[in-house]
């Protein structure tokens, strides 16, 4: 691809027709709501495993491959759906992406096999890619002067979303099962579906590239831009690390001392959100031009984290209340870890063409979501092979791996 397909994919992507329709604060927390909820499929499936599985009768090291489906699901939406933007008319495509969400929950709220359950949730994660679509026509929507403030609103309901997906699919799941959790996300997706439909204005792009042009363009960005690799593959170990402990945690809480149900560990996963509070901070470190010791403390941090969670997982009998402060404190630490190297990262690619931020940012985040399907894998084979230990293990070689990449960048 030579320089002049480049650059009309970038035009295309810089230049779609928005109309004059001005965003109500109704429709801003529309977007921001509507973004929260999908984003919940990504992650509310690593709280689950341990009902999953043994429902469907799939072997232990088998169990990782339900959180792996929906976020290699989600990386593939960003490769292959999301640039359709830039050719097909936004509403459309929104709607389309989310009726397919709607199918899939449904199928998978009545799976028969493990097989099956694969399947429609990456189908699932696919059509959450949609988020990457309704993020730049939120932005398109704002008034001059105001599409900071706009973005930062609906990334608030995406954050929200984040964090409140693992306790919420753990209270379902504890109230009425894991099917009717997806029962649930199919009902939702259709209600967004028909409330988007009337929300959404017409955003029709002004394309002449082919999809495999724009397709290709992503591949000439990622030769082109060395901050971006990097970046992308540190935060994608980081992603690899923190999938690992958040896939086999629940099934570590499970166990004794700890004995939690699904309600502790909704608790629990709620307490380890706590990490995302350090957000702000990594972002005025990279603005002060301390992003390579910032990278680097985060890495140590998430290596650090990692043995404190095999130190807290360790104990097998006795007051499970001090082991259990321990677990939650490494949940923070991981948190924070991960949270600061992709804040970091976001940062740094979005400083390189400001005319392609769009596909920057969708090729930065969906190498890090496969970096976490590769840990949610890895966790299950970890878990059936070595426990606990053999869970903190895999996730602290990720780290390790990301320490090496500071060093040799």
């Amino acid at each position: 691809m030579d320089g002049s397909d480049c650059t009309q994919a970038t035009t295309a992507f810089a230049a779609p027709s928005t109309g004059a329709q001005t965003i109500t604060r109704a429709q801003t927390l529309l977007f921001a709501g509507s973004v929260g909820i999908i984003v919940t499929n990504i992650f509310a499936p690593q709280t689950l495993v341990g009902l999953i599985g043994p429902s469907l009768g799939a072997a232990a090291w088998e169990g990782g491959l339900v959180s792996m489906a929906t976020l290699l699901g989600y990386a593939a939406g960003l490769f292959f759906l999301v640039p359709l933007a830039d050719l097909v008319e936004n509403r459309v495509l929104v709607l389309r992406m989310l009726g397919t969400g709607v199918l899939a929950a449904a199928i998978a709220s009545v799976a028969p096999s493990a097989a099956s359950l694969l399947l429609v949730l990456f189908a699932l994660g696919a059509a959450s890619s949609c988020i990457q679509v309704l993020v730049p026509v939120a932005a398109s929507m704002a008034p001059p002067g105001a599409d900071g403030r706009v973005i930062g609103d609906v990334m608030t309901g995406l954050m929200i979303g984040i964090l409140l997906s693992r306790p919420l699919a753990s209270l379902v799941a504890d109230a009425f099962g894991w099917r009717a959790f997806y029962g649930i996300v199919a009902a939702t997706l259709a209600l967004l579906a028909i409330l988007l439909g009337f929300a959404m204005p017409k955003r029709r792009p002004l394309a002449h590239a082919s999809y495999a042009g724009l397709i290709a363009s992503l591949l000439a960005l990622l030769r082109q831009e060395p901050v971006l690799r990097r970046r992308a593959f540190t935060a994608s170990l980081a992603m690899a690390g923190f999938s690992v402990f958040w896939t086999a945690v629940a099934l570590r809480l499970a166990a004794p001392p700890f004995d939690l149900g699904q309600k502790g560990i909704a608790l629990f996963a709620l307490v380890g959100a706590g990490g995302a509070a350090v957000t702000p901070l990594f972002g005025r470190a990279g603005d002060r031009g301390w992003t390579r010791p910032a990278t680097v403390a985060c890495h140590l941090v998430l290596i650090a984290a990692l043995a404190l969670a095999a130190f807290a997982g360790a104990a097998r009998a006795g007051g499970a209340w001090l082991p259990l402060i321990l677990m939650g404190a490494s949940a923070v630490l991981l948190d924070i870890g991960v949270i600061g190297d992709q804040t970091l990262g976001r940062r740094a690619v979005n400083l390189l063409q400001p005319k392609a931020r769009g596909r920057i940012n969708g090729l930065f985040v969906g190498i890090f979501f496969i970096g976490g399907a590769i840990g949610s894998l890895l966790a299950g084979l970890a878990w059936a092979w070595g426990g606990w230990n053999a869970v903190c293990a895999v996730g602290a070689v990720f780290g390790v791996a990301a320490l090496v990449v500071d060093w040799v960048a």
